[in-house]
This record gives C-alpha cells, structure tokens and sequence, in this order.
C-alpha cells in the first residue's frame, strides 16, 4: 500500500496526499551559519521567524514525505512505517493551520513556539522507529541489491531532512521561548565561538568512562593542533557543538572498542592520535588508532543502514543513551551531520594495523550552507535504477585451478 492510499484509508488525514503534493512543490530554502548567526543575534524577531517557519517546515516536510512512496510496500506496511506516517500527517496538518494566522499577534506567535516543541517531542523516537521497520522489513524479506540501494538513498535524505527540521524547531524555540539558559553565549544551538578542543575533550572523558565501564581499562588520548589560519590562536568556528559532540563520541567509542580488543594481551594500550587543523576553508580533525583496521571491502558497508552488524537493539529509554545506541546507525548519522553544513566525514584504515576517521568542517560561516533533499525528477532516476550486468569482470569465488 503507498503512502497515499495508507493516508486515503484514514479518514482524519484524508486532505494530506493535497498537502503533500502542494508544499512539495516548493523547493526547501537552505540557511547557512552566518544567517542563522546574523538573525539570531542581530535581529532576533519572532515575527520573522514564525513567518519564514510556517512555510519552510512544511516545505521540508512535504519534500520527504514525497519520497517515501518509493519504498518497498512491504516496508510501507510494516507497523514502525505506519506510526511514523501518522507522526509525519499530523505535524504537516497542524502546521498548515498557522498559514493564514496574524503574525502580529501575541497569542499566535506563543501557541506557534508551542507547537514546534509539540512536534520536535513527536518526532523525537523518527530514528529509531525507521530503524526498527527496516529492521523488521530486513528480517522478514530479505535484502536484495536494489533495495539495499534504494534504502540507503532514501534514508540518508531522510535522516538528513529530519537534522534540518530538528535544527529549524531547536533555533526558534531555545531563542524565543528563554530556554536556553544554561548557554547564554549561544544563539539558539549554534556556538558563535565553538572551542573545537574542548568538545573533544567532552567527547573523549564520555567515551572513556563508558570504554572502562565494559573493559575496565581505556586508550589515553594525544591531541596536536595547527592554526593555520590565525597562529597561536585558539582553534574555534561557528558551529553547533551537539552536532560535533556526536561525531566524535562515535568515532572515540568505535576507536576505543577496536583497541582495547586489539591488545587485549598487551600491558600498554596505544594512544588515540588527535590532530586538528584550521585553515583557511576547512576545519579538519583526524582521528587515528592502532585498533588493528578493517579490510578495505568493508569501508563502505560500515555507512550501510541494510548491512548493520550490530545486534538487535533492546527496548531503551533514548534520553539518556545516544541516537540509535544499538541499531549500528552511529557512523552513517555522524557523516549527515558532518555534510549538513558542507563537510564530510571519511574512513581510511589499514588493515592489520589501524584507522584513522577525518572529520572535514567549513571554517567560515558563510561557507556552512545547509545540505537539503528536494524531491525532483532527478530523485525518481535513483529509485527506478535496475542492477545491470556489470561491466567490469567480477572475481569469482574461488581461484580456477589451472593446468588440469
């Protein structure tokens, strides 16, 4: 059953496939660092913002919805997918009642800070939900490769709309509603002066106390640093510090796990080499352990939603644990979060020895331009891709035995 007709059969969302198809229309309207930054600080108008919001965040919304339909029905008729539409129908609906409110209004502009943090708390289990009906799907049928490609195109584009409503909703009401106290030098989540090192050193005393938690024992860590940029000078850029945080307390936890298996029988553990760079476009943090590396076969499948090793997650309370503990979705979400403001996130390792993860962000905030799906024609090309013959000779299994 396609997302529209699964809409169509219940009756309170009835007018939702209309929604879908008239914001998705649109394309979304990406923000970069520095205007999040100029019009939190400068001119902090709620006005503005509810204007600008009620439009885009249904835009946003509709955009991905339309995507959806080119699942899998299996995987559309599974009861994670089905809660989720329904999380989806109902935030798009409740927005669109705002369209035609006065923004001059008090009442109105209190009520619309109010239903952004309604919707942020609905869809605050999106991830592990997703993850679970494809978990779900994965066990029942099977994956074959088209729609492991498919999959893995839709949920990128997916979880990366999904930063960029949350994004949107945290930056209206951490300012307007005086929530965020606890950070007075931020504008909404965004550090004007993010100090790189210290959320390092955050993410590392976390990764341990959990790596000695299991192992009783923890790599110690080395940091080298280079201003390029400015020499001597502290390294610090625009950036939101939650979104960096992640990162790298998933590449410490995978790079702790990998040594302490590693040398397990060696007195010593090897450090964790951290060097951070600035220069003139890139903020770069290279990562690099001696956790005995991965086959190079293997690089990409650690990206992979469909080819998780990780075990079943358990049924877990997520505010206290990180996004998707469980599910082995750690990596592929810590590179959207890198390349949501233009940077990237890559593995190289050397099996038998080690891995080094390189962290790439834009040093300058004009440069940080949110990365947003849009649906189009270009979209339909990637969900209507067959597997052809290849045309490069694939090995075979096993070696042919020659001179027989």
């Amino acid at each position: 059953m396609k997302f529209a007709q699964f809409l169509l059969k219940n009756g309170s969302a009835a007018g939702i496939p209309k929604l879908v198809e008239r914001f998705a229309k649109f394309s979304p309207s990406p923000l970069s660092m520095k205007q999040f930054i100029d019009f939190g600080s400068a001119n902090a108008c709620e006005k503005t913002s509810f204007v600008f919001l009620r439009q885009e965040l249904p835009v946003r919304f509709a955009n991905i919805m339309k995507e959806i339909d080119y699942l899998p029905d299996k995987l559309l008729s599974t009861p994670s997918l089905k809660l989720l539409l329904s999380w989806y129908s109902q935030s798009l609906m409740d927005l669109v009642e705002f369209l035609e409110e006065d923004p001059y209004d008090k009442d109105v502009l209190k009520n619309f800070t109010n239903l952004l943090i309604t919707i942020r708390s609905r869809h605050n289990n999106v991830m592990p939900t997703m993850a679970q009906g494809v978990l779900e799907y994965k066990d029942a049928f099977g994956v074959d490769p088209v729609t492991n490609q498919n999959v893995q195109y839709f949920l990128d584009r997916f979880y990366m709309s999904r930063i960029s409503t949350r994004m949107l909703m945290n930056q209206h009401t951490l300012i307007f509603d005086g929530s965020n106290q606890a950070h007075p030098k931020h504008i909404g989540s965004v550090d004007p002066s993010c100090d790189v090192i210290e959320v390092i050193h955050d993410a590392y005393e976390t990764s341990k106390l959990l790596c000695e938690q299991f192992y009783l024992t923890s790599p110690d860590m080395e940091i080298t640093q280079v201003n390029a940029k400015q020499p001597g000078k502290p390294l610090d850029i625009v950036y939101v510090p939650s979104h960096l945080y992640h990162m790298l307390f998933e590449l410490f936890k995978n790079a702790m796990r990998a040594t302490v298996e590693t040398h397990e029988s060696s007195p010593v553990l090897p450090p964790i080499k951290v060097r951070v760079s600035l220069g003139s476009e890139d903020l770069t943090i290279k990562m690099s352990d001696r956790g005995g590396g991965v086959p190079l076969r293997k690089i990409e499948r650690l990206f992979s939603y469909m080819y998780t090793t990780a075990p079943s997650p358990v049924h877990m309370d997520n505010s206290r644990n990180a996004p998707l503990a469980g599910f082995g979705y750690g990596l592929p979400i810590s590179r959207l979060y890198a390349r949501y403001f233009q940077g990237d996130l890559k593995l190289y390792s050397m099996e038998g020895y080690g891995t080094s993860a390189v962290i790439y962000l834009k040093a300058l905030s004009s440069s940080s331009v949110e990365r947003l799906p849009v649906f189009n024609k270009s979209v339909l090309r990637h969900y209507q891709a067959s597997t052809e013959a290849d045309d490069w000779c694939l090995p075979s299994k096993e070696p042919k035995k020659l001179g027989k």
